[in-house]
């Protein structure tokens, strides 16, 4: 009979204990290492779950971005396009601008700009006629090249009603004075029904 408090495993031979604590340890490196590698597998999953994500999440901001690109560009085109217009055809009367570009011409064309006078502006459905009565003095080939020049401004200017008048001979050339409309143009916003244009400013230049 065996002594008290003595267990089995006392009682067997020495190669059946170390083969049994081979055992045993290589129970617990196996549970250990179905543990280890499922909380590795585990976190590999969660990784590349996570990568997956980010990745939709970078190609979502890619599409963002370049939508954003887009949207820039158009509004980069649509206000340029909107200066140019806006020098054809200005919001307002703009009449010292009107004014210069008018003197520019003068200028080289070798034209006196004697006087101004801006007139009633005339409203039309989406725009107004900014009229502006010009007095001119020059020779023939000056009056014909100004009012050629005046017709190349990126502003959308008329000349009407010319008047010739006091012709002098000066040397082979003869020098006239010149009356006529140079009629420019402003876009007319959206305004409530009644609301009339903008007067053009009292006075001119003689």
């Amino acid at each position: 009979m065996a002594a008290k408090g003595q267990s089995a495993l006392s009682k067997l031979p020495t190669a059946a204990k170390v083969g049994v604590g081979v055992a045993i340890v290589a129970l617990v490196m196996v549970a250990y290492f179905i543990v280890f590698y499922s909380d590795v597998s585990g976190a590999i999953r969660s990784e590349r779950a996570r990568e997956t994500e980010l990745r939709s999440k970078l190609a979502d901001q890619r599409k963002i971005e370049f939508a954003y690109h887009q949207d820039l560009a158009e509004l980069n085109e649509r206000t340029q396009r909107q200066r140019e217009l806006s020098k054809v055809l200005p919001d307002d009367a703009s009449y010292p601008a009107f004014l210069s570009a008018l003197q520019g011409v003068a200028n080289v064309s070798g034209v006196t700009l004697l006087g101004w006078s801006p007139m009633e502006q005339s409203p039309e459905q989406f725009y107004a006629k900014v009229p502006m009565k010009l007095e001119l003095s020059g020779r023939f080939h000056q009056m014909a090249k100004f009012f050629a020049g005046v017709g190349q401004l990126d502003r959308i200017i008329n000349i009407s009603e010319i008047k010739l008048s006091d012709p002098k001979v000066e040397g082979d050339s003869v020098v006239v004075k010149a009356e006529c409309i140079a009629t420019a143009f402003r876009s007319l916003p959206v305004t409530p029904a009644g609301a009339g244009p903008a007067a053009p400013p009292a006075g001119g230049q003689k």
